[in-house]
């Protein structure tokens, strides 16, 4: 049997790396961290970032389960420097008018991220993650000779990755529009071959391996030691940098910013419409596989609940996170049940899912982040606490009640998304899902947010073979 291989996110390797240096040099500093400018022209402009002073620092010092008190803090926005970059993009957020009539009185917002340039919500995280590696090896090129730089001699730096299909996409095109990137991906045999195709045309080194997502990301992780081994030994090779697709606190900080741009553009809508009430978001409704896009959002709550901006924090205080994921792939149902019988915040039950059974094949994580549970029960004792209903709901649809949404959501607003989407329009579209949801959201009309992850494992003749499967 393998031996386990556990390698560092690279959060900590760039922790490591910075703070064993003395300083930064003035003239870096000021060209690294200077002002960039705001990409928003709204008056409801997000509060600074919750961790730090500055767009790096932020990441570097962020915890993975930042305290109430931490979020307090000022400081400048987030992911300026990927966002500048046009690595990512503030999505549309759409008002479904055809939801909003099946969920009445409720108005329904689609927050398409699957209009990010690789397809899916990937891209805030990996833009993030990538833009702030490349901070941290040329910060101080001298002081980061000892530390195995893991770039060749023209300057290059080395990601790779594991994944299901979407985080691979999000890493290789954001390595495309970094001059000095390359990306590697091990996907498992699961992956559609039309995400294996896109990666290879966006420039990627692909490798199939493994039944499951687990095993493709073990061998990525062989392959990261393997070459930092090499590359010590004769200094032929740079090290790598290991990329994981989730559970990386950079990666959650830059998923975070989807929160900011649906207070803004929430706050926007609803003033447009002349409504008299404050804006108020009742519910955001997001897939879940290895947790890194729900970890993120909850940061992003946190972050605007205590910013420091009346109306923003208004705007999340009460909010009820649901938690979408399909039957044979629900690994966070699993261990948020789990945890969820203890009165110990601290005590987390991480249960392992034995192989995933699911059409929804991105949600393929065997088991979530520990951070993300911790981050819920934090979420959901704020709510217990202040009294305003902030929660954590678990929903868990069928493989034909995610396939069942993707097709009506085609068919209402002209937009192809794979199932792993799927299941976060199924409490929306499944008429079993719809009735428990409005149950616990009440009856006072509310803003309810679908994060419109997308997804690029989806064709015409997909679809039409998943309707042919599951819908006949």
């Amino acid at each position: 049997m393998a031996r386990p291989i556990t390698l560092l996110p690279v959060f900590h390797l760039i922790f490591v790396l910075v703070h064993s240096s003395s300083s930064l040099s003035p003239s870096l500093s000021s060209s690294v961290f200077g002002s960039i400018p705001q990409t928003t022209t709204s008056r409801h402009a997000p509060p600074h970032s919750t961790y730090g002073t500055s767009t790096m620092t932020t990441s570097l010092s962020s915890s993975s389960h930042p305290t109430d008190a931490a979020a307090s803090r000022p400081s400048p926005c987030i992911a300026q420097e990927a966002r500048s970059l046009n690595l990512f993009t503030t999505t549309p957020l759409l008002h479904s008018l055809p939801l909003s009539d099946l969920c009445a009185p409720h108005r329904i917002y689609l927050k398409l991220d699957c209009l990010q340039p690789s397809g899916s919500f990937k891209d805030r995280g990996m833009a993030h993650l990538c833009t702030t590696v490349r901070k941290a090896y040329a910060a101080d090129a001298r002081q980061l000779r000892d530390h195995q730089r893991p770039t060749e001699a023209n300057g290059r730096i080395k990601l790779i990755s594991s994944s299901g299909g979407n985080a691979g996409l999000a890493v290789a095109t954001v390595a495309r529009n970094l001059h000095d990137m390359d990306a590697a991906v091990v996907v498992p045999r699961t992956t559609k071959p039309i995400v294996v195709e896109k990666l290879e045309k966006l420039g990627a080194d692909v490798t199939v391996f493994g039944k499951v997502w687990n095993e493709a990301d073990q061998l990525a992780r062989r392959m990261v030691e393997e070459s930092r081994e090499k590359g010590g030994r004769d200094g032929s090779s740079p090290p790598a940098v290991y990329v994981s697709p989730y559970d990386d606190p950079l990666l959650w900080t830059g998923h975070s910013t989807v929160v900011d741009e649906i207070i803004t553009q929430i706050m926007d809508m609803e003033e447009t419409n002349n409504d008299s009430d404050p804006a108020k978001i009742g519910a955001i409704l997001a897939s879940v596989g290895g947790g890194g896009l729900l970890s993120g959002i909850l940061e992003g709550i946190e972050r605007n609940y205590y910013g420091g901006d009346e109306a923003r924090s208004h705007a999340v205080r009460g909010i009820k996170v649901v938690a979408c994921e399909t039957e044979g792939a629900a690994s966070f149902a699993a261990s948020w049940d789990a945890s969820s019988s203890s009165e110990d915040e601290t005590d987390v039950k991480l249960v392992r899912l034995e192989g995933i059974t699911s059409v929804a094949t991105s949600l393929g994580a065997l088991e979530v982040t520990s951070a993300v549970i911790h981050r819920s029960r934090r979420h959901r004792r704020r709510g217990r606490e202040s009294g305003e209903g902030d929660d954590v709901l678990s929903y868990v649809c069928t493989d034909k009640e995610a396939v069942d949404a993707c097709v009506k959501f085609a068919a209402d607003h002209r937009l192809l998304v794979e199932p792993a989407c799927g299941a976060a329009l199924a409490p929306l579209y499944s008429e079993r899902l719809r009735e428990r949801l409005l149950g616990e959201m009440g009856d006072e009309a509310t803003a309810i947010v679908v994060e419109v992850c997308g997804g690029s494992g989806v064709s015409l003749e997909l679809l039409e073979s998943w309707k042919q499967e599951f819908l006949k």
